[in-house]
């Protein structure tokens, strides 16, 4: 049970990787990421700026596909979680980013290797955060559960 319970009781420190005893300066040092500027990791702010565009474009495809009276449609939030992920999924496989990544100037990277995502990694990526869950769950450096399993960070593009 002290396992369970020592990463949030014990601070930190606590959740830093087996062999590391000394947090990191900045978040995104232990990925070999910069601080400040491109390739940095960005604020939760600018993630959710991000994804409040991308829903809101996706509801308003899902609207025109629904057609008459979008907003009392049953179909119009499932017709949106569906746009929105093949959305996520064809724009992160192609551009490594979202429409709403590209205005807020974030994209989708791979921490292990410098190649793109690549579809089965972000088809994962999406899967995950169709959840919201993943999302919420965040590790020392901010990334969401759904990018440490894919090997991938959101970072800043410019």
């Amino acid at each position: 049970m002290a396992r369970m319970t020592g990463s949030w009781l014990s601070g930190p420190a606590a959740a830093l990787p087996k062999g590391l005893e000394q947090e990191q300066d900045y978040p995104g040092q232990l990925l070999g990421l910069p601080e400040h500027g491109p390739g940095s990791l960005p604020a939760t702010t600018r993630r959710a700026f991000a994804l409040a565009i991308d829903w809101l474009m996706s509801m308003a495809i899902a609207a025109g596909i629904v057609g008459n009276n979008p907003l009392e449609s049953p179909l119009l939030s499932a017709y949106t979680l569906i746009v929105w992920s093949v959305v996520g999924i064809g724009c992160v496989t192609l551009f490594s980013f979202t429409p709403g990544q590209f205005v807020a100037g974030l994209q989708v990277i791979r921490v292990d290797a410098p190649v793109r995502v690549g579809i089965v990694r972000a088809l994962a990526r999406q899967a995950l955060l169709v959840f919201i869950a993943p999302a919420l769950v965040t590790d020392i450096d901010g990334r969401g559960l759904q990018d440490r399993v894919t090997g991938t960070a959101v970072v800043r593009s410019r």
